[in-house]
């Protein structure tokens, strides 16, 4: 039976970078936005009023996503409540910061697992069998968009738990497209190989060092979420005839993963610098 409801992008990890610029733009192209994240629910509250002061819908919710049972009931009350899921977007991140193997004790490793690779596992679990049901019905293909970092495809020294925990994730996008593309659902694994201009975190993490940062950069050296908000929405519209699965995107300054050459002393971002090293990086000490 269709659903006349209007179709949610479900977003998990709704910051005001990433999340927050795709739910703004998903929005704007005619979905009910759900935005979830752990905490600040001032910051979410005002996220939700931007999207419909800019005449979308939007709704948002607080969630630990390490939380057992957290996911899944957000799964089920949206579908209940609000809509059926077409789209979401999974963009927790799993950076616990640079750590040699000594400072990295098993409940923190164990953590960067649990948000990095287990909980796009749970989104799946809960969320496929309704979007196979639609589809099988001749509803809309699915889609699952997953934020994935530089970690994915190489480990850095000071990174054990995160490049675990995005490497599982890549392989488990793999496995997920593997099975369930021939079912309607589209899984698009994105790697974000370089700094975003998002202030709860990269501006977190640099603090009062963020704008220098940027400047440092250059001009259109630091990714722009809004920007990649369209590849987003790009990939969640593709055609079935065309489908990406893995995609990976970068300012056009920075040096891609694959020829990045890491100095042992890694930068505030968790990259290596390429080539020699520059005067005074900001960040780093």
């Amino acid at each position: 039976m269709t659903d006349s409801r209007k179709p949610v992008f479900l977003v998990i990890g709704a910051g005001a970078g990433i999340g927050g610029n795709a739910a703004l733009r998903f929005a704007a192209g005619g979905y009910h936005a759900v935005l979830a994240r752990r905490s600040d629910e001032e910051g979410l509250a005002r996220m939700v009023g931007e999207i419909e002061a800019a005449g979308g819908s939007a709704s948002g919710t607080l969630l630990n996503a390490a939380e057992d049972g957290s996911i899944e009931e957000l799964v089920a009350r949206t579908e209940a409540e609000i809509g059926p899921i077409s789209a979401a977007l999974y963009n927790l991140g799993a950076q616990i910061g640079n750590r040699a193997l000594e400072q990295t004790p098993h409940r923190i490793f164990e953590l960067g697992w649990r948000l990095g690779t287990y909980g796009v596992f749970r989104l799946a679990h809960a969320l496929f069998p309704h979007m196979v049901e639609r589809a099988a019905d001749g509803g809309p293909h699915g889609t699952l968009l997953v934020t994935s970092a530089t970690a994915a495809v190489r480990g850095n020294a000071g990174q054990h738990s995160h490049a675990a925990a995005m490497g599982g994730r890549r392989m488990l996008c793999q496995t997920l497209y593997a099975e369930f593309a021939p079912k309607g659902i589209h899984v698009a694994h994105v790697i974000v190989d370089g700094p975003v201009d998002a202030p709860d975190t990269l501006g977190k993490l640099l603090g009062d060092r963020f704008d220098a940062f940027k400047q440092g950069k250059g001009e259109n050296g630091v990714i722009d979420p809004a920007a990649l908000a369209e590849t987003y929405w790009h990939l969640a519209h593709q055609p079935r005839n065309c489908w990406s699965h893995e995609v990976d995107v970068r300012p056009w300054t920075d040096t891609p993963w694959w020829n990045d050459n890491p100095d042992p002393q890694i930068d505030s971002r968790g990259k290596g610098f390429a080539g020699p090293r520059p005067q005074a990086p900001v960040g780093d000490t």
